[in-house]
């Protein structure tokens, strides 16, 4: 046979032979093609969907594909924005922030309908990787999601915060303020200052039963320090959670976030264990930290959980005061004469004399303040984040579990259908009303809750009664002794009105720095605040701390138990 003939015929032998077996081989190739190509498919489709905003939730501004809303979202004043949404999208709106939802309740109804009667769905808080799992080692109560732990902890926090053993903390109120007012009069340009230090030396004593006594003392720094390092926590983290297993280096922030919780750790352990030492020797005052002890005893919670209850007692209670007073101070410069109509009613019921507690029930207009410098000037503005622990509907919208659940505060309490020309102040809005805080917001009929600030359902600030009398004392106190005038500019010889709308932006929102002349309405008055702390620091030792825990100031039943 040719050779050439016989190599062709054993080609198409191999051929013949072959051929089934790369046919099975095609076959699984095409298989595994078609596989892949539909994952990625899928991949595609379902990376097309994140930052869409499906057509069943509740409306909300355009997204766009993977981002969302984020971009849409101002660095400053976003308590604005959220406002001019709410007026656009209605009572309840969505904003999608990459994979996640974010649902904002406007209206006093939506916030009573979801957060107070479906309390038990809407408790939790959503995902804070770096303010909570990082910085605080899941520690920190205000962002614990709900559960055994947080329900023990709230059981904690309200019996060391209920009204009947908050009133035992009035002595600590009454010389604090007199200690603002020493301040004031002193050094009048470092208001703000003074009032943080007022609110600090409040709170420290209030949970771990010793003062702050001056606005220079290394743990109010500290404390304000550790307070702002992370506020601006790492967003991309929380809103796309397949980025924490990339390498810290790309996010220094976690990194950050350690440093910070080792610092804040530390310095809440210190407080919590000096507090255990005083009691072991006799000589620790009337405090939470007390009574926190005495319940660790009985109930055998750890250490860990112990100083970080504390500690956030004394950064939250005292930031949210401040805050709201530093607002009254602003709302006094741009309405001098609701302050002239608070003095005349101050001067007839009090003369020559300091208000105190026994004035409550005399002094409405000053209640009526109260009211309104948590409705004008809330600490919170956007509140602190819920979450929904399961599907849920809501005027036929869906809310998907998980959701971070927002009470827009600003907007809800500066609507003018519910507060006519809500950005002026007008304490006489609350002329016939005489509920406190907590029974506001226990009322039935939610348009008659008078604010916001502290939140509402289950998570609601339990420090609310404390909260209510330090500011009566304070605004009461201070518009008692002095005036509070508008600057004057130098180049242009006109009063300078601060912006009320220009806020800090942070977890605590102030105005922004302004400038106030405040002045002693007489020498008398000036006189008085200078005798009244003189008699105060004979009740304090060289350090200016309490020399023996200070007995209960015999003043009336003010408001119900």
């Amino acid at each position: 046979m040719d050779l050439t003939l016989q190599h062709h015929l054993v080609r198409v032998e191999w051929v013949l032979t072959a051929f089934p077996t790369n046919m099975k081989a095609a076959k699984g190739l095409l298989a595994l093609f078609v596989l892949v190509s539909a994952a990625l498919a899928v991949i595609v489709w379902k990376t097309t969907k994140v930052g869409r905003r499906p057509r069943n939730w509740p409306p909300g501004p355009p997204t766009l594909p993977l981002i969302g809303n984020l971009h849409q979202i101002p660095r400053h004043n976003r308590h604005l924005q959220f406002q001019k949404w709410a007026k656009e999208y209605g009572p309840i709106y969505s904003l999608v922030l990459g994979g996640r939802a974010m649902v904002v309740l406007s209206s006093d109804q939506a916030v009573k309908d979801l957060l107070d009667k479906r309390s038990a769905i809407y408790s939790s808080r959503p995902d804070a990787y770096i303010p909570q799992d990082i910085a605080s080692d899941g520690l920190r109560p205000l962002f614990m999601e709900y559960g055994k732990t947080w329900r023990m902890v709230r059981k904690l926090a309200h019996s060391v915060l209920n009204v009947q053993v908050a009133r035992t903390y009035v002595p600590y109120q009454d010389l604090e303020v007199k200690a603002m007012l020493m301040g004031l009069l002193e050094n009048p340009g470092d208001f703000v200052n003074h009032i943080r230090r007022y609110t600090m030396s409040l709170t420290t004593q209030l949970t771990f039963g010793h003062r702050t006594p001056t606005s220079a003392d290394p743990m109010l720094l500290e404390v304000f320090d550790l307070t702002y390092a992370v506020k601006q926590a790492a967003a991309i983290l929380d809103v796309y959670p397949m980025t924490r297993n990339l390498p810290n280096r790309l996010f220094p922030i976690t990194q950050l976030g350690k440093e910070y919780h080792k610092r804040e750790h530390a310095l809440f352990m210190k407080l919590f264990l000096r507090a255990r030492s005083q009691l072991q020797r006799g000589t620790a005052m009337p405090c939470c930290c007390i009574d926190l002890l005495r319940l660790q005893k009985e109930q055998g919670f750890s250490d860990d959980i112990a100083c970080y209850m504390s500690g956030s007692l004394l950064q939250a209670g005292s930031e949210t005061t401040a805050a709201i007073l530093i607002g009254f101070v602003q709302a006094m410069v741009v309405f001098p004469e609701m302050a002239a109509k608070a003095q005349a009613e101050i001067d007839r019921v009090c003369g020559d004399r300091l208000p105190d507690l026994n004035d409550f029930p005399d002094l409405p207009y000053i209640r009526g303040c109260v009211k309104e410098s948590l409705r004008w000037m809330p600490a919170v503005t956007l509140g602190v984040p819920h979450a929904v622990t399961q599907d849920d509907t809501y005027l036929n919208y869906h809310i998907p579990k998980g959701s971070a659940v927002v009470i827009n505060v600003w907007g809800i309490q500066n609507d003018p259908a519910r507060h006519p020309d809500p950005r002026r102040f007008d304490p006489s809005r609350w002329a016939t009303d005489s509920q406190n805080s907590a029974e506001a917001a226990n009322n039935p009929d939610v348009s008659q809750r008078d604010h916001f600030a502290f939140g509402a359902g289950r998570r609601i600030c339990q420090g609310m009664h404390i909260a209510d009398r330090s500011l009566f004392l304070a605004i009461s106190r201070t518009l008692w002794a002095f005036d509070f005038k508008r600057t004057v500019g130098g180049r242009t010889g006109k009063e300078i009105v601060p912006d009320t709308d220009d806020l800090v932006d942070g977890l605590f929102t102030y105005p922004t720095p302004f400038k106030c002349n405040i002045v002693p309405r007489s020498s008398y008055k000036d006189l008085l605040v200078r005798k009244e702390w003189e008699a105060a620091t004979g009740l304090l030792d060289e350090n200016l701390q309490w020399k023996t825990a200070p007995e209960g100031l015999v003043w009336r039943d003010y408001e119900p138990q």
